[in-house]
C-alpha cells in the first residue's frame, strides 16, 4: 500500500512539473496553458482508445489546471433498460455515482487503467513538442508577414539556376527563377538582398519566404532606404517600370515647389543612386519628374531621348510622340527598350516618328485629301 502511494505521489510531482512547463510556455511561446491543457486531453482519449482496445465506449480524459492530476471517465447514457453497457447505464446505478442524474443524462464513470500513467506521459510530452513546434511556425509566419513589401538580407544556400534558397536567419527565403535578377549569377554564401513578395506555408505548415530581386517594387523601396526624402513622404514615388538588369525608370514628384524630387533622388555627385545601382550590378536608372500633364511627362519618360511635340489623344490615352531624326533610334532604344519601359511608366500607349517620318506622313495625307481634277470636256461649236 506504502509503494502505492509513493508511486501515485510521484506521478502528481510529475503532473505539477508539466503544468510549471505549460505556464512557462505560455510566457515563454505564447501558447495559452487552455488550449494546451485540451489539446494533450484529446491527445490522452486517443492514446486510451489505442492502447486499451475501447473505440466502441464513450471516453473522456481531464486534466486538473492547478495540479495536472488525469482522470479518465467512461461517458453513458442514463436509461430506463440498458441494451448496450458500454454506452448505456441505469437510473438505480447511476444514483449511485450521483443522486443528480436522472433519464437522458450523461453519467462519468471514473475508471483507472492499469499504467495510464506512462502512456499519459509520452503522449503528452509529445503534444507538447508537437504545439511549441506549431506556436513558434505560427510566431514566424506572422513575423514575416508583418515583413511582406520590406527588403530583407540572407545568405545564399542554395543555386541550382532554377532556385535560390536563402538563409533569412529563423527560417528559409525561396526566390524563384522569375524573381532573379537575369544578369546576376547567385553562388553559395553570397550575402543578397530581396523584396518580401509573399509568405506562404510550406511542408508541414513551415512558413516559406518568397523573395524577388527582378521586381520593380525592389526598386521603390531601394529609394526609400537611401533617400530620406522619399521615406519621410516629402518626395514621392507615382510610378516605376524595369526591365530586370537592364533598366529602370522611376517617376518621382513633390508637391513642394522648393524641392528638386529628382535631384533629390540622384545626391551630390549622384551618390545616392550610385548607391542604388551598386545594389542592382550596374543597372541603368532613369530618375524623370512625373507631371500632371501627360504631354510633359510622357516626353520626361522618354529620356535621355529629345522630344520635339506629343500629340495627345485622351480617349484612347494615346501619345504620338515626334523627335529629331538624330534622336529616333535612342527614342526607341534597343530592342525596343526605351519606349516600352517609358510607356508602362506612364501607362499611355506611344508611337514615336522621327521629324522627317512624321513631315512625310503630312505630306501623304495631305496628297490624299486633294480633290482629284478632270479634264473639261471639248465642247463643240
Amino acid at each position: 500500500m506504502k509503494k502505492e502511494t509513493k508511486q501515485n505521489k510521484s506521478k502528481l510531482i510529475d503532473s505539477k512539473e508539466l503544468i510549471l512547463a505549460m505556464e512557462d510556455l505560455e510566457k515563454e511561446k505564447g501558447i495559452k496553458k487552455d488550449y494546451m491543457l485540451e489539446s494533450i486531453e484529446t491527445a490522452l482519449v486517443t492514446a486510451y482508445k489505442r492502447n486499451y482496445d475501447s473505440n466502441s465506449e464513450n471516453v473522456k480524459v481531464t486534466m486538473n489546471a492547478e495540479t495536472g492530476e488525469i482522470h479518465v471517465y467512461a461517458e453513458k447514457e442514463v436509461v430506463e433498460s440498458v441494451e448496450d453497457d458500454k454506452l448505456q447505464i441505469n437510473l438505480e446505478d447511476a444514483k449511485k455515482i450521483s443522486k443528480k442524474l436522472a433519464i437522458g443524462d450523461i453519467a462519468q464513470i471514473e475508471i483507472i487503467p492499469r499504467d495510464f500513467g506512462r502512456i499519459a506521459a509520452q503522449t503528452a510530452k509529445q503534444v507538447i513538442i508537437q504545439k511549441i513546434r506549431e506556436a513558434s511556425r505560427n510566431v514566424l509566419f506572422d513575423e514575416f508577414t508583418e515583413r511582406k513589401g520590406e527588403i530583407i538580407s540572407g545568405i545564399v544556400q542554395k543555386a541550382d539556376g532554377s532556385i535560390v534558397v536563402v538563409d533569412l536567419g529563423k527560417l528559409e527565403g525561396v526566390m524563384p527563377l522569375k524573381e532573379q535578377i537575369p544578369t546576376e549569377k547567385y553562388k553559395v554564401n553570397d550575402k543578397i538582398r530581396g523584396y518580401v513578395m509573399d509568405v506562404e506555408r510550406g511542408v508541414k505548415g513551415a512558413p516559406q519566404v518568397i523573395i524577388s530581386r527582378a521586381n520593380g517594387d525592389f526598386v521603390r523601396k531601394l529609394f526609400e532606404l537611401e533617400i530620406p526624402e522619399i521615406y519621410e513622404g516629402i518626395i514621392e514615388i507615382k510610378s516605376v517600370s524595369r526591365d530586370p538588369g537592364s533598366r529602370s525608370k522611376v517617376a518621382v514628384y513633390s508637391p513642394d515647389e522648393n524641392i528638386d524630387p529628382v535631384g533629390s533622388c540622384v545626391g551630390q555627385k549622384g551618390i545616392r543612386i550610385q548607391n542604388i545601382i551598386n545594389e542592382l550590378n550596374g543597372e541603368k536608372i532613369d530618375v524623370i519628374e512625373w507631371n500632371p500633364d501627360p504631354s510633359i511627362y510622357i516626353s520626361a519618360a522618354l529620356l535621355p531621348a529629345q522630344v520635339l511635340a506629343v500629340d495627345i489623344n485622351e480617349e484612347e490615352k494615346f501619345a504620338q510622340v515626334i523627335v529629331p531624326d538624330d534622336q529616333l533610334s535612342l527614342a526607341i532604344g534597343k530592342s525596343g527598350q526605351n519606349v516600352r519601359l517609358a510607356a508602362k511608366l506612364t501607362n499611355w500607349k506611344i508611337d514615336i516618328k522621327s521629324e522627317s517620318q512624321f513631315r512625310e506622313m503630312i505630306a501623304n495625307q495631305n496628297n490624299e485629301e486633294e480633290p482629284e481634277v478632270s479634264e473639261e470636256p471639248e465642247v463643240e461649236e
